[in-house]
């Protein structure tokens, strides 16, 4: 098999799958036959593109063949393996040469309707952000495991758990009414948020776009609820990260925390952008996660110029966490505990996170300089070769193990 053919069909699968998965849903057929006619292409692009040559419209090449797929009974598709290749070869060039129709449709984008479709009140909420992360955007079961901090095995029962009741429940391709996208929305931020923080982490860009993707359904997201403030604090929480994705680098590669940072590397335009969507949310007086966290950004862009009151930042951990007790508040927390003086009690709230966070990265780093703050050093050396061992990014491996959380 030709390497560079094998290469295109999984950065399609990679950039596209959720866009055609909407395609194909929207035809009226259920997820599980969309996934599996696509699947299907895919595995016909393998055995065709090698010969044929990849087409100049990926994308629509395998949109026409998945869904000459689905106009197939279940029988033949099985058995007939031949005749599909035969199939799509004598519809390449048709296929090659039709544009997929991402138009305008009212919420902006198949992918961000299709969310809508997974947060369906049918389907189990704790389900519903990692269907999407999984139909929508193509991230496989461990990828979103990391994301949730549970095993791939519990995330993979739970998405089969989840495509079942879809099936079984009949739950279709449809515009939800306008008086059930309100109590669909939280869910499907977090999905958007969960997708850019996967892009964020992603050093060695093996999914790459991931996380403009995300700011793009972030961005539709607005659009499409300008009455919901949530949505404005999970772009502005967004743009103050991308804002200072050039200064986590330094010019060889190594990893720069924030309080490091060469500012003037930071996008002054994000920030402000990033400002003004803050401000707007804030004049609905309705604080949620997204707001809060977003707010704490921004008081560490104001930190970088000017003097911030003692307890500010532990003060709006402690709004988030009132509100959205996760795992990563509460790390940041002891975190801002430790830098503002009291590192004992910052490991008393990591040792309430134990059983939670045993697995987690950022726990383990945390653990290690609040030891070594605490003047435990064996047991910070211990602490944070475990945090080395979390993470496939090299860079920040490479800072942990040169004993850059110590200084």
């Amino acid at each position: 098999m030709s390497d560079d053919a094998r290469r295109a069909v999984e950065r399609v699968a990679r950039t596209s799958y959720g866009r055609l998965i909407a395609l194909l849903a929207a035809r009226g057929v259920g997820l599980a036959a969309a996934e599996d006619a696509l699947a299907q292409a895919l595995a016909a692009a393998l055995r065709v593109w090698p010969t044929r040559g990849v087409p100049d419209l990926p994308d629509a090449w395998l949109l026409t063949a998945a869904r000459r797929n689905l106009g197939h009974d279940r029988a033949r598709r099985s058995t007939a393996d031949a005749g599909v290749a035969t199939m799509v070869l004598l519809d390449d060039e048709r296929a090659a040469a039709a544009p997929i129709p991402f138009g305008p449709i009212p919420f902006g984008d198949e992918r961000l309707k299709l969310m809508f479709v997974c947060a369906h009140p049918a389907i189990d909420p704790g389900s519903q952000p990692a269907l999407m992360l999984q139909v929508v955007l193509g991230l496989d079961a461990a990828t979103i495991a990391a994301s949730f901090l549970v095993s791939p095995a519990a995330m993979g029962q739970r998405l089969v758990r989840a495509k079942a009741k879809i099936r079984d429940a009949g739950i279709g391709f449809v515009v939800p009414p306008a008086t059930s996208i309100g109590e669909r929305t939280a869910a499907v931020l977090q999905a958007i948020y969960a997708a850019y923080a996967t892009g964020w982490e992603d050093a060695a860009a093996t999914r790459p776009g991931l996380a403009d993707e995300a700011m793009w359904l972030a961005r539709l997201a607005v659009e499409l609820l300008p009455e919901n403030p949530e949505a404005a604090g999970l772009l502005a929480l967004m743009l103050y990260c991308e804002a200072r994705r050039a200064a986590r680098r330094d010019p060889v590669g190594r990893f720069v925390p924030l309080d490091r940072q060469d500012t003037t590397a930071w996008d002054q335009a994000m920030i402000a952008e990033a400002e003004a969507l803050l401000r707007t949310a804030a004049r609905f007086a309705r604080p949620g996660r997204f707001q809060l966290e977003a707010a704490i950004q921004s008081l560490h862009v104001m930190a970088a110029t000017t003097a911030v009151p003692p307890g500010a930042l532990i003060a709006l951990y402690d709004r988030l966490i009132a509100v959205a007790p996760t795992v990563g508040a509460e790390i940041a927390r002891a975190a801002a505990l430790a830098d503002s003086g009291a590192p004992a009690a910052a490991l008393d709230r990591l040792d309430a996170l134990a059983e939670r966070a045993a697995t987690h990265q950022p726990w383990w780093a945390t653990r290690a300089r609040v030891l070594h703050l605490l003047g435990n050093h064996p047991a910070a050396a211990v602490a944070a070769a475990k945090a080395v061992s979390l993470t496939d990014d090299a860079a920040i491996r490479a800072f942990v193990a040169g004993g850059g959380l110590f200084n």
